[in-house]
């Protein structure tokens, strides 16, 4: 389940609603990511997400059927905001449900390798009253390249 949108959203709810009535499901693994206060070395005040309706979604949705197969999972949810968001704001949350726990951790810590790298997302940091396009960052990059290479989580079991 792909969703992009503005609005907050209640990851308790969320998360009840991917595993309810879902009595095969052992296991719901989730990352929520929050906006932080610093950019490297400032204070920073707001961050602005950009991003293209419609390809984004189309990228969410090919991103959401890699992790289904390549773990045996029951769902996957991805929600990701846009717009201007506040330190302390919740910006993402990735959740993946299955059997057993190994296939979920794995992939979230997938999806959100591959949302940070993938995903057409822009970010604008607001630093000192002044906005900065945030470039990619090389540790992301070697984080995602571990999954372009590791083809043996496909469909195993705990």
């Amino acid at each position: 389940m792909i969703k992009v949108q503005q609005e907050d959203f209640d990851v308790g709810a969320e998360l009840a609603a991917l595993s309810r009535d879902r009595h095969q499901v052992g296991a719901v693994a989730s990352f929520i990511g929050l906006v932080r206060d610093v950019a490297g070395d400032s204070e920073l005040s707001a961050m602005t997400l950009e991003h293209y309706p419609g390809m984004t979604e189309r990228q969410l949705q090919k991103l959401e059927a890699e992790a289904l197969s390549r773990w045996p999972l029951d769902r996957v949810l991805i929600i990701h905001r846009y717009g201007r968001l506040l330190p302390g704001d919740q910006i993402v949350l990735c959740a993946a449900t299955s059997a057993h726990r190994e296939a979920s951790f794995e992939a979230c810590a997938f999806l959100m390798d591959w949302l940070k790298t993938k995903a057409p997302f822009w970010k604008l940091e607001e630093v000192d009253g002044e906005g900065k396009w945030v470039a990619a960052r090389q540790d992301d990059d070697a984080a995602a390249a571990r999954w372009q290479t590791d083809k043996t989580n496909v469909k195993q079991t705990e």
